[in-house]
């Protein structure tokens, strides 16, 4: 099966490493490589590979927003995800913005092949280990998360963090107080987190409020 490919991470050994996993397929070619997620959308477009290989998480550009991206601009690429986070969160997140394959960084390159490969016939492919109960989930990424908040909710989860009450937050907004209190439990249900220490540690992490 004559295949293109283009392949997009911002670690360059990693980046290099797929490549020498898919130069041992017969009649696979990596076309293009990027580095970011604005990167692959460019290359993708101009080159038009049968399959986009994209981290899930990158700088400029995110896997999750360049998936979208390509998808609309060019419907006939695959996209497989790759990430480091075995986590549900970001596979409903990568499949709903395109991807119709997505694999753990830590499995075996066979599992990349076979995901390709099942792509390509038109199936869905996810990690095993994404399947088991109880599978260890890494640490998330907290950039990836973040930016699922609009600028007015990050607004809100650095005042939190700062540890402002309600109605100074609501005032220094020029919102409601009942206002103040919808964006935290739209906050907590965005970031799956359930309490306000938990959103301190996260708002620090990504950057949000500042670390003192």
């Amino acid at each position: 099966m004559k295949l293109t490919l283009l392949l997009c991470d911002d670690q360059t050994l990693f980046r290099e490493g797929l490549a020498a996993i898919i130069a041992r397929q017969p009649d696979w070619r990596v076309v293009a490589e990027a580095a970011d997620g604005a990167a692959a959308v460019r290359l993708v477009k101009a080159q038009r590979p049968d399959v986009a290989v994209l981290d899930v998480a990158m700088p400029v550009m995110s896997g999750i927003e360049a998936a979208a991206a390509i998808r609309a601009a060019v419907p006939l690429t695959r996209i497989v995800a790759l990430s480091m986070y075995a986590d549900e969160h970001y596979l409903r997140r990568m499949l709903a913005a395109g991807a119709a394959a997505y694999v753990l960084k830590n499995e075996a390159s066979a599992e990349l092949i076979q995901a390709i490969e099942t792509v390509m016939d038109g199936g869905t492919f996810v990690s095993p280990a994404l399947c088991t109960t109880g599978a260890a989930v890494v640490q998330r990424s907290a950039e990836l998360d973040a930016a699922l908040l609009t600028a007015r909710e990050r607004e809100v989860l650095c005042l939190l963090a700062q540890g402002r009450r309600t109605k100074d937050i609501a005032a220094q907004l020029a919102i409601g107080a009942k206002t103040v209190e919808t964006y935290r439990a739209r906050i907590m249900m965005k970031l799956r987190i359930d309490n306000v220490p938990d959103l301190v540690r996260f708002a620090i992490r990504a950057g949000i409020a500042p670390l003192e």
